[in-house]
């Protein structure tokens, strides 16, 4: 495995997105990387797009996985995962955007800690993915009962060291907030997510995204407490009192 990272993108409904993704995943200074996109059944032509920026740069470090048929973003990551070659893996939403010293920063971060599970600062950008100024800082250690209270892990941030982690570890569960689930399980099982405290990234929200509905959200968020965590309900509403409190201020 060495030391490159694999990148895993889900595809769907990306075709405005994933040429830039591309290219930026490209621009790393961090040159060791393959790129995992994942079409899940797409019904735009965003494959073709991949297939076409396949014949134009490095082939063989830009892969193309199409799936037979559509089964949402968790199953998306985890095919990525489970195709992955390298010792660590990232992921990258195709509409997001990373810095160009994203993937050297993060690596370095995650050698100097001995991490198995890192993150970053981010910014909240527009629908053009032009940043507001609302930057969610990052703690410096995440444990498990810290994250039931702090939804601060951004899926785009992300990456882990597979010589300290198992693919079934990192595999995420599908459930609605498929990306906290995963975390939560991984913090669970005894891990410490370390985070970076510099913004590397741009969280791409358009006006009428799925985050952007609170109730949803908020639905979500008590499911994960009750249903898939089995907390009671007077810890479930501590949690989500304090996760409330946060989500608010970061947008504010």
């Amino acid at each position: 495995m060495e030391e490159m990272v694999s990148i895993i993108v889900p595809v769907y409904r990306a075709a405005a997105y994933i040429a830039e993704t591309i290219d930026m995943v490209r621009r790393q200074t961090y040159k060791d990387w393959e790129l995992i996109l994942v079409d899940d059944c797409s019904p735009d032509n965003s494959a073709d797009i991949i297939q076409r920026m396949q014949l134009s740069h490095e082939t063989e470090r830009i892969r193309l996985i199409r799936k037979e048929s559509n089964e949402g973003a968790a199953e998306a990551r985890n095919t990525g995962i489970d195709a992955a070659k390298g010792r660590y893996i990232a992921f990258l939403d195709a509409d997001d955007i990373w810095f160009p010293n994203k993937l050297e920063k993060e690596l370095a971060f995650m050698k100097e800690k001995q991490a198995a599970f890192a993150f970053t600062a981010y910014e909240f950008g527009d629908e053009n993915a032009k940043g507001t100024g609302k930057i969610v800082a990052v703690p410096e250690q995440l444990t498990y009962r810290k994250a039931l209270s702090r939804t601060v892990i951004f899926t785009t941030t992300v990456m882990f060291d597979m010589a300290r982690l198992t693919k079934e570890q990192i595999h995420m569960p599908n459930v609605e907030s498929e990306d906290t689930a995963a975390w939560w399980k991984i913090l669970k099982a005894g891990y410490m997510a370390y985070g970076l405290n510099e913004v590397l990234a741009i969280y791409r929200r358009p006006a009428k995204s799925l985050s952007s509905n609170k109730i949803v959200a908020i639905r979500r968020i008590w499911r994960l407490y009750r249903q898939e965590e089995k907390l009671t309900i007077p810890v479930s509403a501590f949690c989500f009192c304090m996760w409330a409190i946060r989500a608010t201020l970061r947008r504010i």
